[in-house]
């Protein structure tokens, strides 16, 4: 037997697709002694905030250093019960003991697909997403079933709600949904999260809302799964501190479901990492209490946007929507990718080798819909946003001369 004799699983998924990009932009800025404009990074700029900072500062001082419960400590579930209560008021509402605390919305993420994925098991993703989703569904055996959304230049992405019902079969365990929406930065219509979540229900299938993106809402209004009575019965719901804090390097997340639900997700954990970082937990214990820094950072971002949209929409080539959430913009550049006869990945890298702008190429979100489109993170400043979608026009204008 050889180390190289890989698991099966192991050998199933292609890792993370974005980071090949950033490896590129590194490549390029030491050989060619460029600064290289980073729109591909999938977090925010700004630093952790100081309460949190200092928090964590403290518990640390105070040598809470050792193991908690693989729950999470129960001071944090009772806080993220708390806001989600005050967030989306019920009669019944959210309790500790249905909460649990992870080291990151990941691995909340593949705690619920673990808990229900068999293989052989269907499970429903739209197409764009999250590439991770796809990765461990491969890894525990599942199939997955790709719905394409739909793309309008004026309206952006919408969910394609009949061809959901049509690809629900006996063999699905689950829908995957997230809102707001990586990459495309679609705050989705909250008649069409309505629908999936009546369709969900009526075909008994469980339903994963990943919001970790709930606090980046620039226009439209956001629909919360856990504004249904009944979802209890069929949700999971998956949330963190990393972006709505910029606490991504923290690596803490959460899930809420029933009681039982819980309880067997802390098994898992016990058994998989033992339990969320001690000191951590007691940094994200104040985090609910910044909201006004995480108020100001979104009035940031929603300038930022309005600035790269205003400048992508400079380009002929380019057809932009402006993105309603999240911190990313999905701009069609098909028309770009059909008269050069590349592909999207391809242009994407040597946008970064000749114009030092790093994008995302938005077939790394499978399956097909993101073959022509590209991710851009406007989570920069606003400087290099303008500098960077200068050379981005520049690049493709004299590409399309060639």
């Amino acid at each position: 037997m050889s180390v190289d004799n890989f698991s099966t699983a192991s050998t199933s998924i292609t890792g993370e697709s974005t980071l090949v990009y950033q490896e590129v932009a590194r490549k390029v800025q030491k050989e060619k002694g460029i600064r290289v404009i980073n729109f591909g990074i999938g977090q925010p700029d700004l630093p952790t905030f100081r309460k949190i900072r200092n928090a964590a500062i403290k518990a640390l001082d105070e040598g809470f250093t050792g193991y908690t419960s693989a729950y999470g400590i129960d001071e944090l579930r009772e806080k993220i019960a708390s806001h989600l209560n005050s967030r989306y008021p019920s009669e019944r509402p959210i309790k500790k003991e249905e909460v649990i605390v992870t080291p990151g919305a990941k691995t909340a993420l593949y705690l619920a697909f673990l808990l229900y994925v068999n293989p052989g098991d269907e499970v429903i993703i739209f197409d764009p997403s999250f590439y991770s989703y796809a990765e461990v569904i491969k890894m525990l055996g599942g199939k997955t079933v790709y719905i394409k959304m739909r793309w309008t230049e004026e309206n952006g992405f919408s969910l394609n709600v009949n061809e959901l019902k049509e690809k629900i079969t006996s063999k699905t365990k689950m829908i995957v949904l997230n809102n707001p929406h990586n990459p495309t930065g679609m705050v989705f219509d909250p008649r069409e999260i309505e629908k999936v979540m009546e369709i969900a229900k009526e075909r008994k299938v469980i339903l994963l809302s990943d919001e970790i993106y709930d606090y980046f809402i620039y226009d439209g209004k956001m629909k919360s799964v856990l504004e249904d009575p009944d979802w209890r019965e069929y949700v999971i719901y998956v949330n963190g501190f990393s972006k709505t804090f910029s606490m991504t390097g923290w690596r803490l997340g959460y899930i809420v479901a029933k009681d039982r639900v819980v309880r067997k997700m802390a098994e898992l954990a016990a058994n998989i990492y033992t339990c969320p970082t001690s000191f951590a937990q007691k940094g994200a214990l104040v985090a609910f209490d910044s909201l006004d820094d995480v108020k100001d950072m979104i009035s940031l971002f929603r300038r930022r946007r309005d600035v790269m949209y205003e400048e992508l929409k400079k380009n002929k080539w380019i057809r932009v929507y402006k993105s309603q959430g999240a911190f990313y913009m999905f701009p069609y550049v098909g028309d770009i990718l059909a008269k050069t006869k590349m592909q999207v990945k391809d242009f994407s890298v040597k946008m970064i080798e000749e114009a030092g702008v790093t994008t995302i190429p938005g077939e790394v979100f499978p399956l097909e819909v993101g073959r022509n489109f590209l991710r851009l993170s406007f989570a920069v400043d606003e400087n290099d946003i303008r500098e960077g979608v200068r050379r981005i026009n520049e690049f493709v204008t004299r590409l399309m001369k060639e």
